[in-house]
């Protein structure tokens, strides 16, 4: 066989897997999603019989759906920003200072990646009684998505800061440029996929994340993963769930797509410092 001939059989397995994978699952959320309640789709059809917007319109008009993707969009957003805000700090030093122990303080920055979620919700969940936090749900949620998501920033922002050419920096220096202006020229060209890979990441898993959002947030603050659950739980409402679903992973993707495109568009060479 042929080299262009693997590369097609391997070409077409991808394709296979994206479509098992990806276009399967879309499809039949979308199908679900627009199941009417006035007849039911049972295994013996391969498409809904009656097809309609009924759940999407029955969703908006008489559940706390406003109110979900408002809180979600506000906390997704505040805490990509506060845990990159909060990271930067430890990821300079990891990423730009020397000292001993260096690799075991990247590899403690991970554990808390290893901890199942609903067992650090639930401890944190504690931890956010104690400090009298619970009050404030909005604010008690942001700050546990931060420290929650506080590895991923700074495991990439780390990388990002390994990046940045010290060269650069002593020319910047040189030639009489200021400390702000240093950081500018050298280190935020360098820095800005980091920066937008790491909103990208805290901002999916923010707004995905249930369980603090459940135990800290319930009955009074609700988030687009709290009501899912919630249909999911009560009788399985399947087609609702479908309609969650998309709703919760449809943006999520569009503002992927967007920031990857952002990210190709920059000039490569400002990456490096040049330019």
């Amino acid at each position: 066989m042929t080299r262009t001939g693997l590369n097609k059989i391997l070409l077409w397995s991808l394709f296979g897997v994206c479509v098992i994978w990806l276009v399967v699952p879309f499809s039949m959320a979308i199908l679900w999603s627009l199941v009417d309640p006035a007849e039911v789709w049972t295994p013996d059809k391969l498409l809904p019989p009656v097809m309609s917007f009924y759940r999407w319109t029955y969703l908006w008009q008489f559940s706390s759906l406003k109110t979900a993707m408002f809180n979600s969009y506000l906390l997704a957003p505040s805490a990509a920003i506060l845990t990159l805000t909060l990271a930067l700090p430890t990821a300079y030093a990891l990423g730009r200072l020397k000292f001993p122990g260096k690799e075991t303080a990247k590899l403690l920055a991970l554990l808390p990646l290893v901890v199942p979620g609903f067992v650090t919700a639930i401890f944190f969940t504690a931890i956010l009684f104690q400090l009298g936090l619970n009050a404030w749900r909005f604010g008690a949620i942001l700050f546990a998505h931060s420290i929650l998501f506080l590895p991923y920033a700074i495991r990439i922002m780390t990388v990002s800061f390994e990046q940045v050419r010290q060269d650069h920096i002593d020319a910047a220096r040189d030639l009489g440029a200021s400390p702000m202006a240093r950081w500018y020229v050298a280190y935020v060209p360098a820095l800005k996929p980091g920066i937008m890979a790491t909103l990208l990441i805290v901002f999916i898993q923010s707004i995905e994340e249930f369980s603090i959002a459940f135990i800290v947030g319930a009955p009074n603050f609700t988030t687009i993963p709290t009501l899912l659950f919630t249909n999911l739980g009560q009788a399985f409402i399947r087609p609702n769930a479908a309609v969650l679903s998309l709703i919760l992973v449809v943006p999520n993707i569009i503002f992927m797509l967007f920031l990857e495109r952002v990210m190709r568009s920059a000039n490569p060479a400002l990456s490096s410092g040049k330019g």
